[in-house]
C-alpha cells in the first residue's frame, strides 16, 4: 500500500505541474514600446514561488522519510545520534537553496 500511495505522490508531482504549465502557454505579440512589457514581474513571482514551494515539498517529504529511518536507527543504536542529525541537515538544505534561488530570482532587473 505504501509503495502504491508513493507512486500517486510522484506521479501527481509530475502531472499537476505539467498541467499548470500547459496553460501558460498562448499568443505572442510584438513589444510595442518598454513600457508595454509588464508581463516580466508576474512570471518572476511564479518562478520564485515555484523555486521555493517545490524545494519545500521535496524537503518536507525527503524529512519524513529519513527522520522515521534516522528514528528507527537511533532505537537500535544511540550513537548513531549525530550521524542522523547530519543526514537530516543534509536533506534540511534542499529547502535552503530553494530560499537562494527565490531570491535570486526576485533580484534580477
Amino acid at each position: 500500500m505504501e509503495k502504491l500511495n508513493g507512486r500517486i505522490t510522484i506521479s501527481l508531482l509530475v502531472v499537476l505541474p505539467s498541467i499548470a504549465l500547459a496553460g501558460l502557454g498562448g499568443q505572442a505579440f510584438a513589444q510595442e514600446s518598454p513600457a508595454a512589457g509588464g508581463d516580466i514581474g508576474s512570471s518572476k513571482l511564479i518562478g520564485a514561488g515555484m523555486a521555493f514551494g517545490l524545494a519545500a515539498l521535496g524537503a518536507g517529504i525527503g524529512l519524513g522519510f529519513v527522520g522515521a529511518a534516522g528514528l528507527a536507527a537511533i532505537s537500535d543504536n544511540p550513537k548513531m545520534q549525530s550521524r542522523v542529525f547530519i543526514i537530516v541537515g543534509m536533506v534540511e538544505s534542499i529547502a535552503i537553496y530553494g530560499i537562494v534561488m527565490m531570491f535570486i530570482i526576485l533580484g534580477q532587473t
